[in-house]
């Protein structure tokens, strides 16, 4: 790891309380290495063990890694259980630190339609980590910010035909109660790795006045010092939310 001495998180009189990652480049990573995808996606989640370490060290309370979208499924059968059992081994080999560290797990997306085994690990490693308090790691997987919208609009649609809602009652503050994660604070700050100008279908709804931050840097090469730097970025940033 380089050094990192000449900066603390600590010295930060800004700082996001909740940061959305979108974790790219994996793939690109191993291809410029020679190696197979799926050596990325160990690489990468590597790099989400280092996140894990490095939030303790910042006042953020909420981190969102985008790890598997409702798209992802389009790739090769052999990838995608590649990714299904990273999953499940990275849950087994770091619950432990999670709880050292007070993160609590949580998992956004539809969690119904992954591999029985990976709703298991996933379920119980949120069980395990549900009181602790000082910090929430969410895993999106099989997720999609249409999918989300779409199914927070479906249950508003039942509901309503219930009798259990009036159509006039529907407001952006009722909706967001439908989403997901009703109960956490949208991002502050949105982290895209690889260089790439896109939400690609990340929590199009919670994103809607978060702050942008792009990097070069593949995702498994994201270090502690990029965050940092994300971070001052962010503290830089005059957050107007639409006045003036």
């Amino acid at each position: 790891m380089e050094n990192t001495e000449d900066f603390s998180f600590r010295d930060l009189p800004v700082q996001p309380e909740h940061i959305a990652i979108i974790m790219d480049g994996n793939g690109r990573w191993a291809k410029e290495r020679g190696l197979e995808r799926l050596e990325g996606h160990k690489a990468g989640a590597a790099a989400v063990l280092d996140l894990l370490n490095y939030m303790k060290k910042t006042a953020v309370k909420y981190m969102t890694l985008y790890a598997f979208s409702t798209e992802n499924w389009k790739r090769s059968k052999e990838e995608v259980d590649g990714l299904m059992l990273l999953l499940c081994e990275f849950i087994d080999s770091n619950i432990d630190l999670m709880m050292k560290n007070d993160l609590r797990l949580l998992v956004s997306g539809r969690l119904y339609g992954l591999p029985e085994e990976v709703q298991n690990r996933l379920r119980s490693a949120m069980e395990k980590s549900a009181s602790n308090q000082s910090g929430t790691v969410i895993f999106a997987l099989n997720y999609g910010g249409r999918a989300e919208i779409a199914d927070a609009a479906k249950q508003i649609a039942k509901e309503a035909f219930q009798g259990k809602i009036k159509p006039e009652e529907v407001n952006e503050t009722l909706f967001s109660k439908y989403l997901y994660l009703p109960e956490v604070p949208d991002p502050d700050l949105l982290i895209r790795t690889s260089g790439e100008m896109r939400l690609s279908n990340f929590l199009l709804w919670e994103l809607s006045y978060s702050e942008i931050y792009v990097t070069d840097l593949y995702w498994p090469d994201f270090t502690e010092k990029e965050l940092y730097k994300a971070m001052v970025s962010f503290g830089k940033r005059n957050r107007r939310f639409g006045g003036r």
